[in-house]
C-alpha cells in the first residue's frame, strides 16, 4: 500500500502546480470516467487555485484501496463509489460522504458477437474493473434483474482498468464486459454489441461519492467548503466552456477521438450532472441494501450515519449556485 501511495504521489507532484500561500488539498479518484469531469475542469481552469487551494490529484484505480488511502490520511478528499465508502465506514473508517458526483449507474454490458441474448451469458466470463467496484455491483444487479445468478451462472473476472476490459473483449479472454463513457463509445465503435443498458435501468446509486477524511472535517472544514465551491464552479464551467472541457477529458482519459469525447460530454454534462453534488438518499439506501448481501452490519445501518450534510448546506447558503445559474 505504501508503495502504491508513493508512486501515485510522485505522479501528482509531476503534474500538479504548487501555489505559494495556498492550502494543499490532495484529491483522490478511482477510475478514468466522465464522472470526474467536474474535478478535472476545476483543476485545469484554476478554480481550486481561485479558492486558495493547491490541489494535487491522485489516481488510485480501486475504490476499496482509495478508501484505505483516505483513512490513512494520504488523501484529504476522495471520489469513489459510495458502497466502498460505506463498507469502509462500517469497519470503523473515519470518513464521511460529503456529496455525490453522480446519483446513478452509468454503464452498459457489451458482448462479443457470438452472444445474442442475456441468457447466452450463462457459462461465460464477464469483465469488471475490480470486485466491489461500481462495475462489479452493476454487473450483479443487471444479471439478477435478468434472472441470472452472478455467483453460479457466470464467471466475473476483475480486469483492472476499463481499457483492459476493452482489450479482453478484443482478445477473447472475456465474452462480456462492463464499460462506461468514453470507453463505452470506443467499444461500440469497434463493433461490439450493447446487450444491457444499465444507465436506462435508472438504478439510483452513489457513483461516485465525494468522501472526506475525518481529520480534515474536524480540523480544516474550510478547505472542504472551498473544495465544494470549486467543484460546483467546475461543473458550471464544463457547461459553458465545451472546448476546455473536451481538452480536459482528452488529457485525463487519453482518448483522442473527438467523436467519442463529444458523446461522453453530451451524456455527462448534458444529462447526468446536477448543479451541485447533491445526495440522492434512495441511491444511498440501494447501496446499503446491496452491501448487506455481504456485510451483515449494513442490514441495520441507515444512510444518514455515513453523511455529513453541512458542506452541501454551506454551498447552498453561500449563494454561489444562484450566482452561477442566474
Amino acid at each position: 500500500m505504501k508503495r502504491l501511495i508513493l508512486n501515485a504521489a510522485l505522479v501528482v507532484l509531476l503534474l500538479a502546480p504548487f501555489s505559494w500561500g495556498a492550502e494543499r488539498v490532495r484529491i483522490g479518484y478511482s477510475s478514468i470516467s466522465g464522472a470526474y469531469i467536474g474535478i478535472w475542469v476545476a483543476h485545469d481552469a484554476g478554480l481550486f487555485a481561485q479558492e486558495g487551494l493547491s490541489d494535487q490529484m491522485i489516481l488510485i484505480p480501486s475504490g476499496s484501496q482509495l478508501a484505505q488511502v483516505t483513512v490513512a490520511g494520504e488523501v484529504d478528499i476522495a471520489s469513489l463509489n459510495g458502497s466502498s465508502a460505506m463498507a469502509a465506514a462500517l469497519k470503523g473508517a473515519d470518513i464521511k460522504v460529503i456529496g455525490n458526483q453522480v446519483n446513478k449507474m452509468i454503464f452498459s454490458i457489451y458482448v462479443r458477437p457470438e452472444i445474442k441474448s442475456v441468457e447466452g451469458l450463462k457459462g461465460k466470463k464477464i469483465g469488471v474493473t475490480r470486485f466491489g467496484s461500481s462495475t462489479d455491483i452493476s454487473a450483479r444487479y443487471a444479471l439478477r434483474k435478468h434472472n441470472l445468478d452472478p455467483q453460479k451462472d457466470v464467471t466475473i473476472l476483475q480486469m483492472g482498468a476499463m481499457s483492459s476490459i476493452m482489450g479482453g473483449l478484443q482478445g477473447g479472454s472475456i465474452e462480456a464486459g462492463l464499460v462506461s463513457p468514453p470507453t463505452l463509445f470506443a467499444v461500440d465503435k469497434l463493433g461490439f454489441k450493447e446487450l444491457v443498458n444499465i444507465t436506462d435501468m435508472d438504478l439510483a446509486f452513489p457513483n461516485p461519492s465525494l468522501i472526506a477524511q475525518g481529520g480534515i472535517i474536524r480540523n480544516r472544514p474550510d478547505v472542504i467548503n472551498r473544495f465544494m465551491r470549486a467543484y460546483a464552479r467546475g461543473i458550471h464551467r464544463a457547461r459553458i466552456d465545451k472546448d476546455l472541457t473536451l481538452k480536459s477529458m482528452a488529457k485525463y482519459t487519453r482518448v483522442e477521438d473527438t467523436f467519442l469525447l463529444q458523446k461522453a460530454y453530451d451524456l455527462y454534462v448534458g444529462k447526468v450532472f446536477e448543479r451541485a453534488p447533491y445526495i440522492n438518499m434512495a441511491g444511498m439506501q440501494n447501496a446499503l441494501d446491496d452491501l448487506a448481501k455481504t456485510v451483515p452490519e449494513a442490514k441495520s445501518a441507515k444512510p444518514e450515519q455515513f453523511i455529513d450534510f453541512r458542506f452541501l448546506e454551506n454551498l447552498e447558503k453561500s449563494g454561489l449556485l444562484k450566482e452561477l445559474y442566474k
